[in-house]
């Protein structure tokens, strides 16, 4: 099957698909010509002095509020279980009681009775969920070997590149 296509032209292309995306970018055209303002005195002293009414405008503050979540426990039906492992999610039934097994904050992961009355701290710093600033962090210990054992040093090991591929590091040996 064969269709016939005009071609297009640089005038008549594919432009007016973005004229109508990009049109709110423009300011729109006024429909009456615009005077320039008449001239006008300055102004007088006691309006130079006077503050201006409005107040300007705070920022808003951000909302730092938790986002609780409920750990629950739901008796179902094998097939809702089955359902359930597959898409991870189903469908409860109207009326059905649902056993709260903990009440936590989404963003934080803290528990509601340690943190009901404070601002969420993955609102403000993740720092907590990755155990805090590493430069304060207590340095991992290197293990003591046993009093009889002996070290033999031994060769470095490429764990890396196209050379650790091939030598089995990433894949077992054949």
């Amino acid at each position: 099957m064969t269709t016939a296509t005009a071609p297009l032209s640089p005038e008549t292309g594919r432009s007016h698909l973005q004229d109508s995306l990009f049109a709110w970018l423009e300011p729109e055209p006024d429909s009456q010509p615009v005077a320039p303002p008449a001239a006008t005195p300055g102004p007088t002293p006691e309006q130079q002095t006077t503050p201006p009414s409005e107040p300007a405008a705070e920022p808003e503050a951000p909302d730092l509020s938790h986002v609780w979540v409920v750990a629950a426990e739901v008796e179902v039906t094998p097939k809702i279980a089955s359902v359930a492992d597959y898409r991870g999610s189903f469908k409860a039934t109207e009326g059905q009681r649902v056993d709260a097994l903990e009440v936590y904050c989404k963003g934080c992961r803290r528990p509601y009775d340690e943190v009901k009355g404070d601002d969420c701290a993955a609102k403000i710093d993740n720092s907590h969920l990755i155990g805090g600033d590493k430069t304060q962090r207590a340095k991992r210990k290197i293990p003591t070997p046993p009093p009889n054992a002996r070290i033999i040093p031994g060769g470095t090991i490429n764990r890396r590149g196209i050379s650790a591929y091939m030598s089995g590091v990433s894949r077992p040996k054949r």
